[in-house]
């Protein structure tokens, strides 16, 4: 059981870290380069060992992640609720997908190009995520359901901004991919919230002590 919760955690920090992302790019136009990475570079995992290898073997670049989960397992916690209504709508979002069978066969084809283009320039390179930001256009958005993303609009008209979006919210489909995969359920939210939030604790004390 812990193995279990603690790759579902790490999973939903993931998860947690892209919607984290999505709420500071609109907000301030400006993402931290390493977390960032992180999780773009988690979209071209694309046959891991295990739930550490997605995130570069570190928890390190998870800490936004982790603090952000952390946050919003606490009780009357509101500081971080547009990430946690971006994650929500992520979630939602995953479900409808697992269900097209053809789309997700688009969106493996197409992943496996941009983590080649990924090789030839850089994994955060304006290419690589103008292509990751068109991929999550042509699936992702073609769903009734539209995760509405809240800001500063003169950040989010910039294309550059948009598509660095949609690839963070395409990286957070990944997660919640990965997070149910691995026996993340929305009961285990509900149900086991004390050991998720004692989890969130322990791997977050793990991941600043490899800063030091």
């Amino acid at each position: 059981m812990t193995d279990k919760l603690e790759n579902a955690t790490i999973a939903l920090a993931g998860l947690f870290q892209a919607a984290g992302l999505v709420e500071q790019l609109a907000k301030t136009g400006y993402v931290p380069s390493d977390a960032y990475r992180c999780t773009i570079e988690s979209l071209f995992a694309m046959d891991p060992p295990n739930t550490r290898a997605v995130y570069g073997n570190t928890l390190a670049h998870l800490i936004p992640g982790l603090e952000i989960l952390q946050a919003t397992l606490e009780p009357g916690n509101q500081q971080h609720k547009d990430a946690l209504r971006y994650s929500l709508g992520v979630l939602h979002l995953q479900r409808k997908l697992s269900a097209r069978k053809d789309m997700l066969g688009v969106l493996g084809t197409r992943l496996k190009q941009a983590a080649r283009q990924a090789e030839l320039f850089s994994s955060t390179h304006e290419n690589v995520i103008g292509n990751l930001g068109d991929l999550y256009k042509e699936t992702i958005s073609t769903f009734r359901f539209r995760i509405q993303v809240t800001g500063d609009q003169g950040y989010l008209q910039q294309a550059r901004i948009a598509n660095q979006v949609r690839a963070l919210l395409l990286a957070g489909i990944r997660s919640a991919t990965l997070w149910r995969q691995v026996g993340g359920s929305r009961w285990q939210l509900i149900f086991q919230r004390k050991k998720l939030a004692q989890t969130v604790d322990r791997l977050l004390r793990e991941a600043k002590a490899e800063l030091r």
